[in-house]
């Protein structure tokens, strides 16, 4: 662990998943400290992953399970003909757009998940052929899900800027912490 997150208050359980989610966004926001455009939309490893189309993808996952969770489509429908555009920038997007994006979505899971009166409420999951048929999943699944897949490419994240200028985790706290 390269930050630490403090101890939630006594029985604040909702509180502590949400810092450790909030903690897994930031290794891929610490990520794209001091890069360009162009570095961010690079790929400098044998994947097609771009530092810039995981924070795509990281902001548009999140902001789908959300929208799952209140049983409403996702802003951005994904299928086959479009899903690789999950992990690129395209047209106008910027990192600095989707930051912003990333800001607003986890402002709403902050307010969803704090305000549901029980993170043992569930709500259905598609009825992609992945998940169990009248699968259910809990809003505590979902914060735990959220923080696996974020912390999944938080660690991409540091592959790739690491093969992109030699940072490593430690030296982009460091930076952030100078003000970045």
């Amino acid at each position: 662990m390269v930050t630490h997150v403090a101890a939630e208050a006594r029985g604040d359980e909702r509180g502590a998943l949400l810092a450790f989610l909030e903690e897994q966004r930031g290794g891929i926001r610490r990520a794209l400290l001091g890069l360009t455009e162009e570095q961010a939309r690079s790929r400098p490893s044998a994947s097609e992953l771009s530092l810039g189309g995981l924070l795509k993808h990281v902001a548009e996952t999140e902001q789908g399970w959300l929208a799952r969770a209140r049983q409403e489509p996702p802003a951005i429908p994904r299928d086959e003909s479009n899903w690789h555009e999950t992990f690129q920038l395209t047209g106008d997007e910027t990192v600095a757009s989707q930051l912003a994006y990333w800001d607003e979505v986890a402002a709403g899971t902050e307010k969803y998940i704090r305000s549901a009166p029980s993170l043992d409420d569930t709500f259905p999951l598609p009825p992609d052929p992945w998940f169990p048929p009248e699968g259910r999943v809990s809003l505590r699944w979902l914060c735990l899900h959220l923080i696996r897949e974020t912390a999944r490419h938080a660690g991409h994240a540091d592959i790739i800027r690491e093969s992109l200028d030699g940072k490593t985790a430690f030296e982009l706290v460091a930076l952030e912490q100078q003000g970045g």
